[in-house]
C-alpha cells in the first residue's frame, strides 16, 4: 500500500525457521521507491483466540479520511480460519509502526458450504456508489474453488452475497484472490480499486492451489447485481490467461496514488530442498514489483518491472546489429553476469518460413522440456543463456521459437531450467507458452532481471512473463556468463541488446526497532 509518502509491505514471515509454520505473523517493512527496504517490527502477531495459530494473508483497504484498515485470515484456537480487523495505533506515524487488533474481533467465520480451514485472504475492498463496501474471500469445498463475495455499511459488520463471484471446479482453494478495475483505452495508468464506470474493465485474479499458478480473467462487472462476467471461462485451455508461467504465486496488487499506478507483486518460492533452506537461513522472494495494465486489444494484461528498478544500474554495455548465424553464440561480457538487467530487442527472418505446428497435440510445457534448446528449428530457438558457466555446461535458456499453425503464426516462448545446474535435488522444471504473432512482425523482444537464483523474463514489451528459480554450482559470483544465441536454422539479428550490472538494493532496519 501507498501511505503518507511511503510505500508499505506486509508479508506472511516465519521469524523462527524457513518454513511455514505455526507461528505465521504478518512482517512489515517500508520504502521510499519500492527497491530499497526498511524493515519494520511484525505489523502483527498472534495473540488471541482469533488468531493464536497464525496470522495468514489479507489486504489493506484505505477507508475516507486516509485511514488504512487491515483484513487479514486468522487460524484460531480450532484451526479454523476466520477474517479479522486491525487498524493502525497512530495516523500521524507515515511508518504505521503499531496496529490494534479490532475489539469486535472474529468478524466473519466460515459460511455453511465452506471448509472450515478453507476460508482465506480477503481481498482490498470497494465501495459501490450505493456506499456499500465489497470484499472477496477466497474459499473451497471438497476439490471446488470460490470467490466469495461479502458487503457492509461500515466496514465491522459484512453480509455474504448468495451467488459466489465465480467458482471452479478441480482447482482447489481459490487462494488470495483479486479483484481490480483497469481502463479499456490501453494507457498504462492504474485506477483506484473502487473505479467503476464505463472506461474500465475488471479482473479477476485467483490462485489456483491445485496448478500453483496464477490465473486472470477480464470482464464485466454489473454492480447491481452484483454479477462479474467473464469475456472467457478462467478455467478454460487459453494460456495468456496466467499471469506468469513460471514460478510465481500469490500475487497482490494495489494502485499506487503517487504516480497514478497499478502495481502487482508476486512470491517467487523455492525450487531447492528444505535443508538448503535451514542452510541458507531464508526462504522465499518477491518478484521486482511490475506495473500492470490492459493491453490495446483488451485481451490481456501486460507487466512491466517497475521503473524504480533502473535506478540500481550501473555499468552498460550495447550491441547493435549483430548477426546470430545458426548455431551460434555470442557472450555479453563487461557487466556482472550474476546480477544484470539486460534488454535485446530481435529482428525476425521472414515468418512464412516457419515449421508448421499442430497446436491441438501440443502442451507448451510439455514442448519445452522435450525441446532442449540445442534442437534446432528454422526460426529458433534463439534468445539468451543467462547464469551460464563459461563452457555453457550450466545454463538457464531463455528463447524464443517461431511457428505456423493452420490459420495462424505463433511464437513459443520458453524458460527452460534443464541444465540451470549440475546440483542434483532440485526441481529444474521448465516453462513455456504459445503466443499469437502478426505474420508482418519484424522484431521480438526479451528483457531478463537476472539475481543470482531468480530470472524474470518479460516477452514481447510484458505480453508474456516468466519466473524462474536456478541454483547453478559453476555459475556463481564472478564465474557467471551470460549469451545470446541461435539455433536456428535461419539467421537472426540482435538489432540492439543493451545490458547493466545491477547494484545491491539496500536494506535497513528501523532504527527504533530495540
Amino acid at each position: 500500500m501507498y501511505y503518507k509518502g511511503v510505500y508499505h509491505f506486509f508479508y506472511q514471515f516465519n521469524p523462527y525457521a524457513p518454513t511455514f509454520g505455526r507461528y505465521m505473523v504478518w512482517g512489515h517493512s517500508v520504502s521510499y521507491d519500492l527497491i530499497n527496504w526498511i524493515h519494520l517490527n511484525h505489523a502483527l502477531e498472534p495473540s488471541e483466540s482469533y488468531d493464536i495459530n497464525g496470522c495468514y494473508s489479507g489486504s489493506i483497504t484505505t477507508l475516507p479520511g486516509e485511514k488504512p484498515i487491515i483484513m487479514y485470515t486468522g487460524s484460531d484456537s480450532n484451526k479454523h480460519q476466520v477474517q479479522n480487523l486491525a487498524v493502525p495505533k497512530n495516523l500521524s506515524d507515515p511508518f504505521l509502526r503499531e496496529w490494534e487488533k479490532h475489539p469486535q474481533n472474529p468478524i466473519l467465520l466460515p459460511p455453511s458450504g465452506v471448509e472450515v480451514d478453507g476460508f482465506r485472504d480477503p481481498t482490498t475492498a470497494w465501495q459501490g456508489s450505493d456506499g456499500k463496501w465489497r470484499v472477496i474471500i477466497g474459499a473451497k469445498n471438497g476439490d471446488e474453488g470460490k470467490a466469495l463475495l461479502y458487503y457492509s455499511e461500515d466496514f465491522v459488520h459484512w453480509k455474504l452475497f448468495p451467488n459466489p463471484m465465480y467458482a471452479s471446479e478441480n482447482t482447489g482453494m481459490f487462494e488470495c484472490p483479486d479483484f481490480f478495475p483497469v481502463y479499456i483505452s490501453g494507457t498504462k495508468n492504474g485506477v483506484d480499486t473502487s473505479v467503476h464506470n464505463s472506461s474500465v474493465k475488471h479482473v479477476l485474479k485467483t490462485s489456483y492451489q491445485n496448478k500453483q499458478l496464477e490465473y486472470y480473467f477480464l470482464g464485466d462487472y454489473f454492480l447491481d447485481q452484483e454479477k462479474f462476467v467473464a469475456d472467457a471461462d478462467l478455467g478454460g485451455p487459453n494460456l495468456n490467461l496466467i499471469l506468469d508461467h513460471g514460478m510465481f504465486y500469490a500475487s497482490k496488487s494495489f494502485f499506487d496514488y503517487a504516480k497514478s499506478r497499478r502495481i502487482l507483486w508476486g512470491w517467487s518460492k523455492e525450487c531447492d530442498t528444505t535443508q538448503d533452506d535451514y542452510e541458507k537461513g531464508w526462504a522465499g522472494l518477491q518478484s521486482i514489483p511490475r506495473q500492470v495494465w490492459l493491453d490495446e486489444s483488451g485481451n490481456r494484461l501486460m507487466q512491466w518491472p517497475i521503473e524504480e528498478v533502473e535506478k540500481l544500474r550501473e555499468k552498460q554495455i550495447s550491441i547493435k546489429g549483430e548477426k546470430l548465424v545458426g548455431g551460434s553464440t555470442l557472450e555479453v561480457s563487461g557487466i556482472t553476469a550474476s546480477q544484470a538487467d539486460v534488454e535485446v530487442l530481435f529482428e525476425l527472418p521472414e515468418v512464412e518460413n516457419a515449421e508448421f505446428l499442430d497446436e491441438s497435440e501440443v502442451d507448451p510445457h510439455l514442448l519445452c522440456s522435450e525441446e532442449y534448446v540445442s534442437r534446432s528449428g528454422i526460426i529458433g530457438p534463439f534468445g539468451l543463456f543467462a547464469l551460464a558457466s563459461e563452457d555453457q555446461t550450466e545454463h538457464t535458456a531463455i528463447f524464443f521459437r517461431i511457428y505456423k499453425t493452420s490459420n495462424r503464426y505463433v511464437c513459443f516462448m520458453c524458460s527452460d531450467q534443464s541444465r540451470s545446474s549440475l546440483r542434483e535435488n532440485l526441481d529444474k522444471s521448465s516453462y513455456g507458452t504459445i503466443f499469437d504473432i502478426d505474420p508482418n512482425q519484424k522484431t521480438i523482444s526479451l528483457r531478463s532481471l537476472i539475481d543470482r537464483s531468480i530470472i524474470e523474463s518479460f516477452g514481447e514489451k510484458g505480453k508474456i512473463c516468466i519466473t524462474s528459480r536456478v541454483y547453478p554450482s559453476l555459475a556463481i559470483d564472478k564465474d557467471v556468463h551470460l549469451f545470446a544465441f541461435n539455433n536456428g536454422r535461419q539467421s537472426v539479428v540482435i538489432s540492439e541488446l543493451n545490458a547493466w550490472s545491477m547494484k545491491h538494493a539496500e536494506f535497513d532496519q528501523d532504527q527504533s526497532i530495540k
